[in-house]
């Protein structure tokens, strides 16, 4: 993926309202964390947990071996590898920024200096497209409250709003320790423990919200015999109708994806409009169960009062940790130039009643 222009980077201070420009999206990326409770987890804890910088350093030598991973210029423990999610999403937030000419704003729920930031109004008012990232670990305690729930229901209310929800992987739930290792060993990931349950904040959104999704495992995607690069999309292009996976073949390679299982049977209510096939080498009991491929990309239309869409999509989709090429960029643009409004007609930030 090409280079974007470096700017220079704010940190600390208050959001800046960007006002609303026709045809042009406002994004906002929310991180479910607490950044502090996750950079302080006991090292000697085995499961749910991100890697030190120090153990990302090992498995990935000599990927960070240079000068500005040094402890002279980076974090060394956890904290480390939180920022690798900060950096990763850069390129992300400079190619939406110059297609929609507004900064990408992005908010953690707790930040480095202990700033609590729910999501209400303040976050919500400029914003049109929402991208909630659920990368909390289930042990740190996050969880949406009745108002957060009913401000993001609120924004939904507005037309040409978007939620992108990304409630991450999911492995290590069954109790029997033969199971996580056989989980373990199909997605080979020695960064990954054998227990690591991320997503207690979005999931509590997504309850709220009345969304018919779960997220379910880490699964290995399939790659291209003989290569390194992820396999196509089994894409269901006739449903698409905003065109998001319009010159899409690929996402980007991640070892550990979450299955968004749907729990509804009703087809009008949410569309799989991506599904990925896995990685058959190694047995797992998703694939023990007879499936090939797993859901990759939701999409919930507008329905009564809702008048945004929702979409799934891991958040790693938008990340450069696992690199990315063209067909990743062509969605990353198709994501900011979607209309404001389902018809083309871009309508100002404000609340609307749809027909029941």
């Amino acid at each position: 993926m090409k280079q974007m222009k470096s700017a220079p980077r704010t940190y600390n201070q208050t959001q800046v309202p960007r006002k609303y420009t026709p045809g042009k999206r406002r994004f906002s990326i929310y991180w479910t964390w607490s950044y502090p409770w996750e950079a302080n987890r006991d090292v000697t804890e085995l499961d749910n947990r991100f890697s030190t910088m120090t153990e990302v350093r090992r498995v990935g030598w000599p990927n960070y071996e240079s000068v500005e991973y040094s402890e002279k210029m980076f974090l060394q423990g956890i904290a480390g590898t939180l920022e690798l999610f900060h950096l990763s999403l850069v390129k992300f937030q400079s190619l939406v920024g110059e297609v929609t000419e507004h900064p990408v704003a992005v908010y953690q729920r707790s930040d480095q200096a202990r700033q609590r930031l729910p999501l209400n109004e303040g976050v919500l008012s400029d914003t049109d497209t929402l991208m909630v990232f659920g990368l909390d670990h289930m042990v740190t305690e996050q969880e949406a409250s009745p108002e957060e729930v009913e401000a993001v229901r609120e924004f939904l209310t507005r037309e040409g709003t978007c939620l992108v929800l990304g409630p991450h992987h999911d492995v290590g739930v069954s109790s029997d320790l033969k199971v996580r290792d056989m989980e373990y060993a199909h997605h080979g990931d020695p960064l990954v423990p054998r227990q690591q349950r991320f997503g207690k904040y979005t999931r509590s959104l997504m309850k709220g919200l009345g969304t018919p999704v779960e997220n379910r495992y880490g699964l290995r995607p399939a790659v291209v015999e003989g290569t390194n690069h992820i396999a196509p999309l089994t894409t269901l292009k006739d449903l698409d109708e905003r065109g998001w996976l319009h010159g899409v073949k690929t996402f980007n390679f991640h070892p550990h994806l979450p299955h968004y299982a749907l729990t509804t049977d009703d087809p009008s209510t949410i569309h799989v409009l991506a599904t990925q096939p896995i990685d058959m080498s190694h047995p797992h009991p998703f694939t023990e169960a007879g499936n090939r491929e797993f859901n990759m990309f939701l999409w919930m239309p507008p329905n009564g009062k809702r008048a945004g869409d929702i979409l799934f999509a891991d958040s790693t989709i938008f990340t450069t940790l696992f690199g990315g090429d063209q067909s990743l960029e062509n969605f990353w643009r198709n994501i900011a130039k979607t209309p404001l409004h389902a018809k083309g007609r871009d309508v100002p930030g404000r609340s609307v009643t749809r027909a029941a």
